[in-house]
């Protein structure tokens, strides 16, 4: 089973994902991370991928797709990958969906935690204090929702037209959004 999960930061995707990866035993593939990895290691690609971070750029839907397609081959995660906040925009839903398809796999659902901007102006406050996270305030929250929000919509209609998208209650507890994820996931395993 692959899952997308989708949702603006500070609506919980990272956390959710960790328990759909215990209960569900799947492998999350989150691109930030991948990206912070190659850095970390210092790799050839690694060190281009920080100067394009640091010059204050995007980094290119080619390089990211490598980088996925680097696990998506991998046996070991075959049909057991949970896509955090990835794809982000229409060719990598496409991309995405070419890549598994090139494996012999597919995406099984895509989850979308559905959470206002008030809700996630007071998390990230509550992260900030909590996690003392730098990149967490208001103004740069606010920013990273809306920009979310405009780059995601052309994604999540294209999940619709495939009937993968469930729109979870992003609002609630931590618990009942889990609860609610796992009775969806649970619902398409048969």
């Amino acid at each position: 089973m692959n899952i997308v999960i989708f949702g603006p930061p500070g609506a919980g995707k990272g956390t959710q994902s960790n328990f759909i990866v215990e209960k569900f035993q799947l492998h999350q593939l989150s691109t930030g991370e991948l990206l912070r990895k190659e850095i970390k290691n210092n790799t050839a690609l690694g060190k281009e991928i920080s100067s394009i971070i640091n010059s204050g750029n995007l980094v290119s839907d080619i390089i990211v797709s490598d980088l996925i397609e680097k696990y998506i081959s991998d046996k070991i995660y075959k049909n057991r990958l949970i896509f955090d906040g990835y794809p982000r925009n229409l060719n990598q839903a496409k991309n995405l969906n070419v890549l598994l398809k090139k494996y012999d796999q597919k995406i099984d659902i895509v989850l979308k935690l559905s959470v206002s901007l008030q809700t996630i102006k007071k998390r990230i406050l509550e992260r900030k204090i909590l996690e003392k996270r730098i990149d967490d305030n208001q103004e740069i929250a606010v920013k990273r929702y809306k920009t979310y929000e405009n780059n995601i919509n052309p994604v999540i209609d294209f999940y619709k037209q495939t009937n993968l998208l469930k729109v979870v209650n992003g609002e609630a507890s931590i618990s009942e959004i889990s609860d609610e994820i796992r009775a969806l996931i649970e619902s398409i395993k048969g």
